[in-house]
């Protein structure tokens, strides 16, 4: 994305800003992000993304967790120091279902947290990419970028335009 040029268009209007998404895409604009104030119904479909693979890294790792849990608590109940306690077996495994529980839940949700800052580029020395200030307050911004698409500058400002974009700038991606 280093020197990057992009058309931004900036849309007052979340309605509008889907139909402009759909239409945009249909003439065979490649539309790099779009950035919006809040969360937009409908916006990931109007985008054509895939269902987020988020809960497959956290059943990994609640796996991972039962799996610590239960190997932390067989090792130790009943390899190490195995101990009678109230006329149990040296496994009781419904004693071990709270901790296994808890375990689970709390790999997978750290896990999920993690993976979700590391897939999106969170990170706390990072410093945001902002195509127009604007977007934190109340507008809504498309970015393309110019490079990976077909169409020129012109065309693809003349059709933002049309679909209902207040404003239509370039920016280029070293300037962000």
């Amino acid at each position: 994305m280093a020197g990057s040029n992009f058309l931004v268009g900036i849309y007052d209007d979340e309605d509008v800003l889907l139909s402009a998404i759909k239409d945009t895409r249909n003439q065979g604009v490649k539309i790099h992000e779009v950035y919006s104030p809040f969360p937009v119904h409908g916006i990931e479909d109007a985008l054509g993304y895939r269902r987020s693979r988020l809960s497959i890294v956290a059943f990994m790792f609640g796996l991972l967790g039962t799996s610590l849990a239960l190997t932390m608590q067989i090792g130790m109940m009943g390899v190490d120091w195995p101990m009678i306690i109230g006329g149990k077996d040296y496994v009781p495994f419904p004693a071990f279902i709270p901790v296994t529980f808890e375990l689970t839940v709390l790999l997978a949700s750290f896990g999920m947290v993690g993976t979700f800052l590391v897939i999106s580029g969170l990170k706390p020395w990072g410093k945001p990419k902002l195509f127009d200030i604007r977007t934190t307050d109340d507008k809504h911004v498309m970015a393309i970028d110019l490079g990976k698409n077909d169409l020129n500058e012109k065309k693809i400002s003349s059709i933002l335009k049309a679909n209902g974009a207040s404003e239509v700038n370039t920016k280029n991606s070293e300037d962000l």
